[in-house]
């Protein structure tokens, strides 16, 4: 009797275990299709608004879309990507995207970080100089372009005019002159976004545990040695995420150049985004200026996956 008890409490007890894992899974299953329910009207909109554009921008590349000539349209295959290889404004504009991309991203970076590394040893005001460093990146890019344009480098009144003058360096069409062009929006560019590699940095750099550095200090580390073994790689995935993130607003950068400078004087800041819109919306070569911006987007691509693959070697 006994046996045969145990027996069947131990068969009810498996059909309760049973019963619990099947409630579990369906729970379990309950909160999949609940989580994917809410989930899909968000991802209908992201693969609306970014996915399909792509794709599109990709079909219109291959297209003969010249709306100066609209006859003429229909599938040109490759050609699009063949006369940008003997279109000597293309490379142009290429470099001067390599040239301004390189350039802002290393002083964002240099000046972010050495600001941040200042402000870290200043105990107090800290809150304040967090404030300070937000407003440029709040204010629109447009806006930005048209405040260097009319009250920093303007010529005679410009803030910069007025400062060179007063040292008695001269004054200078800064905007207006080829060579002084490239310069101008590189540091445009540069006084919007620094405080946010500032803003990366300083919150990194805030949460360091002090206590390697006191070891440091009791082993005569100098301050170069500190920051060179200890800050550099401590801080080394916030650097690439800025880098990254830096990196894809000056490819994409537009708005603050087209106020500034509109790409000129001639083609002497005309960036590859830049040229990219002028081709498609000035001169309404669709198909052309789409094969660009596909350009301008797997260039984009490749640099991100080889900072990438630089941190994962690291």
């Amino acid at each position: 009797m006994s046996v045969s008890a145990s027996m069947s409490d131990s068969k009810s007890a498996g059909k309760a275990r049973d019963g619990a894992k099947a409630v579990g899974r369906s729970l379990a299953s309950q909160e999949r299709r609940f989580a994917l329910a809410l989930l899909a009207p968000a991802l209908l909109v992201l693969i609306c608004a970014t996915t399909i554009p792509l794709v599109y921008l990709g079909w219109s590349s291959l297209q003969r879309l010249d709306l100066a000539m609209p006859y003429l349209s229909g599938f040109s295959g490759l050609d699009n990507y063949i006369h940008m290889g003997q279109d000597p404004r293309f490379w142009n504009s290429l470099l001067l995207t390599v040239i301004y991309t390189a350039s802002t991203v290393f002083l964002q970076v240099t000046l972010g970080l050495a600001l941040a590394l200042l402000v870290l040893q200043i105990p107090k005001g800290q809150g304040l100089l967090r404030v300070a460093a937000i407003l440029p990146i709040v204010l629109a890019p447009v806006v930005v372009g048209l405040f260097w344009r009319t009250l920093v480098l303007a010529p005679d009144v410009g803030l910069v005019d007025l400062v060179t003058r007063w040292l008695g360096l001269g004054s200078y069409n800064w905007l207006g002159d080829p060579q002084l062009a490239l310069i101008s929006v590189i540091a445009i560019h540069t006084w919007q976004w620094t405080p946010f590699a500032f803003l990366v940095l300083l919150a990194t750099l805030s949460t360091l545990p002090p206590d390697i550095y006191e070891a440091a200090r009791l082993d005569r580390a100098g301050a170069w040695q500190r920051f060179y073994y200890i800050t550099l790689p401590l801080i080394r995935p916030a650097l690439v995420m800025v880098m990254i993130l830096r990196m894809v607003t000056a490819l994409s950068a537009f708005a603050a150049i087209f106020a500034a400078t509109g790409g000129g004087p001639g083609s002497s800041t005309e960036i590859l985004n830049l040229y990219a819109y002028r081709t498609s919306f000035s001169e309404l070569n669709i198909g052309y200026g789409s094969s660009l911006a596909v350009v301008l987007l797997i260039l984009t691509l490749i640099i991100a996956w080889i900072i990438f693959r630089l941190r994962r070697a690291e």
